[in-house]
């Protein structure tokens, strides 16, 4: 009896590093409360994209050996590099969009497609200028902090291509409060040796995404709904700043519940945090409020919420 095999298949190139120079700024961003974040020059727009290819047309290249339906990855990555010479947006949504209509465009052997990128951070030195010290507009210090990210799946329709999903992120957020959160009445039993806390310094890790109503908002060139995921990071700070939280479920629900207030243009958003806060080892004896902590058992808690806007 013919063995029966079904297949999914794609392939691509990943982690295409690009350092584009003098790209038009990011500007006409709409202002939020919780930051002071406008723009920025983008003298430096560096990023890595990823590539993905996906059809069924190039599986002989799987069972048979046969390429002649095979872009060669080689070639996605000097399409990325030369293409982004091109690019006159400012951000990174905007390239991966005019990115992925160019390829379908160009390769009727690609049927579908994603393009994923992340921002490689660089943010301007300081150094001495007129008055005291200033951004400088040359030198550039690599930052190994939060990065902006960004993913978009392209679909062809006939001679056209358009956006099929889209979201933006921010990735690797480390936040640290020293007081101001509890987490107390959870269920105990007799596993428990983990002792209620009505105050404590809560250390997360966390990423978040969003996705748009409509993604055209994200690729416009007008930026006045563009979603800035440096806004996005400075609203979670200032939230984690105010909130007196229960629990990082309760906190999460808050800053979901401002990020949504503060851009109706945002139709969800999704985090993924850790519980990486650190365990009381000494406490002063005439001051309550100093105290050491150390690294915890290196196993941490890992918390997941969705939050989709409803049907106005």
């Amino acid at each position: 009896m013919p063995l029966s095999i079904s297949y999914d298949i794609s392939y691509g190139k990943l982690a295409i590093p690009v350092y584009r120079v003098y790209a038009t700024p990011l500007s006409g961003v709409a202002a939020i409360p919780e930051s002071a974040f406008s723009g920025r020059p983008n003298i430096l727009f560096a990023l890595e994209v990823d590539v993905e290819v996906f059809g069924d047309n190039f599986l002989p290249a799987y069972t048979r050996g046969d390429n002649s339906q095979v872009v060669a990855t080689d070639s996605m990555k000097n399409f990325v590099l030369r293409e982004t010479l091109a690019y006159q947006g400012a951000t990174i949504e905007g390239l991966l969009a005019e990115l992925g209509h160019k390829f379908l465009a160009t390769y009727p052997q690609m049927h579908g497609l994603r393009l994923s990128g992340r921002e490689l951070p660089f943010p301007a030195a300081q150094v001495p200028q007129a008055g005291g010290f200033g951004a400088s507009d040359l030198l550039f210090r690599r930052s190994h902090d939060d990065y902006t990210t960004a993913q978009i799946d392209f679909v062809r329709e006939g001679e056209q291509s358009r956006i099929a999903a889209l979201r933006s992120g921010r990735v690797g957020m480390q936040l640290l409060k020293v007081t101001g959160s509890a987490f107390t009445s959870f269920v105990r039993d007799g596993y428990t040796t983990l002792p209620e806390r009505r105050d404590r310094p809560l250390f997360i890790y966390a990423d978040v995404s969003w996705s748009y109503t409509d993604p055209a908002d994200a690729v416009a060139s007008d930026h006045s709904r563009y979603i800035a995921a440096e806004q996005v990071a400075d609203l979670m700070q200032v939230v984690f700043h105010e909130f007196v939280s229960e629990s990082i479920q309760h906190l999460l629900h808050e800053i979901g519940i401002r990020l949504l207030e503060r851009f109706p243009q945002m139709a969800s958003v999704s985090f993924e945090a850790q519980n990486r806060t650190r365990d009381p080892m000494a406490e002063s004896s005439t001051d309550p409020r100093i105290k050491v902590y150390s690294d915890p058992f290196s196993a941490y808690g890992l918390l997941r919420l969705t939050l989709t806007r409803g049907a106005s």
